[in-house]
């Protein structure tokens, strides 16, 4: 069990405030994560690494000279939101460009994504690769839908040797993306995680069991198999990943044996005498192999073996020398680091016009009456938090709960800011949509981002929404998910709850309905649709390769959507004269 913390809402803040103070040698802290201490030299592309937190030293220990330029600090098995993703990689720059990667996770993807439309309509040239080497999250044919665990390692040391070499950004990429074609892990838990200030772990392993197939954050494995020896586990990891061995690839191999957070050393070491011989004897040359933790899961109990398959160039980067916070290898040669940063600032966006400018006095109620509902909703997700992260954790992480409590925080924060500067309801939407995605992370607060901005935009900051564009508004929403999400109804999502609301509401309204009547009876629907996803089996996300485990139990993504918007219904009230407000 995690014991150590404050507050276990700010554990990664204050994290990070130890971490750089201990290490302020090798980096200095930016908005939403840490760059190198020395500015990057002229002519070399930029490495931003990242993900949520809890798997140090990935990511931030590895920022130094011959790894990453930056990292990107989410909060625990949490998505850094967009705007941290840019900040971190707008710190890090040069002048050459800038590749931004992180492992194959939603919430990953969606912000690292769009971090890299916004960098580039700022002029910088940017691109974001995904990794994805866990053989146990997607079979063969599937591989561009495994997730990223363990082999992140391999993928973002050989990516950052080749842009210390002076690769163009093409080049890092091209280098990236051979890394990641040649590795494959497979990881193995004895027992699970638990969050900061929790007091259960996120799943648990039968006595005399281990889970196969783990995921790094706080997943449960896709399987239980019988304790076994270390040379039995040995052979269950080496066969697993050789299985998958890529095609035309030569004997030499670079291996990992990776701890989770509590195996020992020890423990780790007579695994790898083990896993050593039997590679050996399999007739491949092992080449520099790590033992030890690299990419942990909080206190997780477990390991995993990765394996990349080599060829001259990627056994270069692999054995290239770094000097970072928790790694090193080799010795880095003087005068290859650029001057130490005396300012870290990541600019600013241009001055927008005073929100009270763009509004009128309807506008302005209806902005108190978005705030009110805002308010109302991260009231009622603090009572709901621990039972949301029990939902999710069922074939998830867990995090679900303490994501929504966090994103719906910052959006009532960030209301009653924008009312006090005389916003209208659009931009009062818009801000607290921003803030759900910047402080959330993860894929629900990107998703809940997009949505308020997508309703915020319809709504305006002028005049009384009529029920036709408050209809319109949600089907904005919904639009702007599917976009984002690479997901459909009936994946187990929370589309499967938001889609019948808008269709209802649609309905309603249409037939004459004020919206506020409608929104009651839609978000009943919703509910009712919510309920429905436990027979579901997820198409997508993290909780995709345990579907079976899933069934029986509802979307949290779908329950939580589904409660916000019976919140939102209660908050109308009838005035004196009969009218809702």
């Amino acid at each position: 069990m995690t014991k150590l913390f404050n507050d276990p809402a700010r554990f990664t803040e204050d994290m990070l405030v130890g971490f750089l103070d201990a290490n302020a040698r090798y980096v200095v802290g930016v908005p939403g994560g840490v760059v190198r201490a020395q500015e990057t030299r002229p002519g070399k592309v930029a490495v931003v690494i990242g993900g949520g937190s809890g798997h140090y030293p990935a990511f931030c220990g590895t920022v130094g000279t011959g790894f990453a330029d930056g990292a990107v600090v989410g909060n625990i098995f949490t998505s850094p939101s967009a705007e941290e993703a840019a900040s971190v990689a707008r710190a890090a720059h040069g002048d050459a460009g800038v590749l931004l990667t992180t492992g194959n996770y939603a919430g990953d993807v969606m912000n690292f994504g769009l971090a890299v439309t916004q960098l580039r309509g700022e002029g910088i040239d940017a691109h974001y690769f995904a990794v994805t080497d866990d053989v146990a999250s997607a079979p063969k044919g599937e591989e561009s839908k495994r997730r990223g665990i363990a082999g992140d390692f391999t993928v973002f040391k050989c990516a950052s040797a080749a842009a210390e070499e002076g690769l163009d950004l093409a080049g890092v990429v091209a280098v990236a993306e051979a890394a990641n074609a040649a590795t494959r892990t497979l990881g193995v838990a004895f027992d699970g995680c638990t969050l900061p200030g929790a007091d259960h772990p996120l799943f648990t392993v039968p006595e005399g069991t281990m889970g196969v197939g783990l995921g790094i954050h706080g997943e449960p494995g896709v399987a239980e198999e019988s304790m076994p020896t270390a040379a039995d586990l040995a052979a269950t990891l080496v066969d697993g990943v050789l299985a998958e061995k890529p095609d035309n690839v030569q004997e030499r191999i670079a291996v990992i044996l990776n701890g989770l957070g509590r195996t020992k050393y020890e423990e780790l070491f007579v695994v790898w005498g083990e896993a050593a011989r039997l590679l050996r004897e399999r007739g491949y040359t092992v080449v520099d192999p790590e033992v030890g933790e690299l990419v942990t899961s909080l206190d997780m109990a477990g390991c995993s073996l990765t394996v990349m398959w080599l060829d001259e160039t990627l056994e270069r980067y692999w054995t290239a020398p770094a000097d970072t916070p928790a790694y090193r290898k080799g010795a880095v040669p003087v005068g290859e680091q650029g001057q130490r940063r005396t300012d870290t600032d990541t600019g600013s966006a241009p001055e927008a016009p005073r929100p009270a400018e763009l509004s009128d006095d309807e506008g302005r109620s209806g902005g108190r009456l978005v705030a009110r509902a805002l308010e109302a909703m991260a009231d009622m997700l603090a009572d709901a938090e621990d039972e949301l992260g029990r939902i999710d954790a069922v074939a998830g992480d867990g995090d679900h709960g303490r994501g929504m409590v966090k994103g719906s925080s910052a959006a009532r924060a960030a209301a009653a800011r924008a009312v006090d500067a005389g916003a209208g309801q659009g931009s009062v939407l818009s801000a607290a949509g921003r803030e759900w995605a910047a402080k959330a992370g993860g894929t629900s607060g990107v998703l809940w981002g997009a949505l308020l901005s997508a309703l915020g935009g319809r709504l305006g900051d002028t005049g009384r929404p009529d029920s036709a564009t408050v209809a319109a508004g949600m089907r904005d929403g919904y639009d702007a998910l599917i976009e984002l999400g690479g997901a459909a109804p009936g994946d187990k999502t929370m589309l499967d709850a938001l889609l019948p609301f808008v269709e209802e509401l649609e309905r309603r309204t249409a037939d004459g309905e004020s919206w506020q009547q409608a929104w009651t009876s839609a978000a009943e629907t919703a509910t009712e649709a919510a309920r429905a996803t436990a027979e579901m089996r997820p198409k997508v996300g993290r909780a995709r390769p345990l579907a079976e485990r899933s069934v029986g139990t509802p979307d949290a993504g779908a329950t939580s959507l589904a409660m916000c918007a019976r919140t939102v219904a209660g908050c109308f009230t009838l005035t004196a004269g009969g009218d809702k407000q």
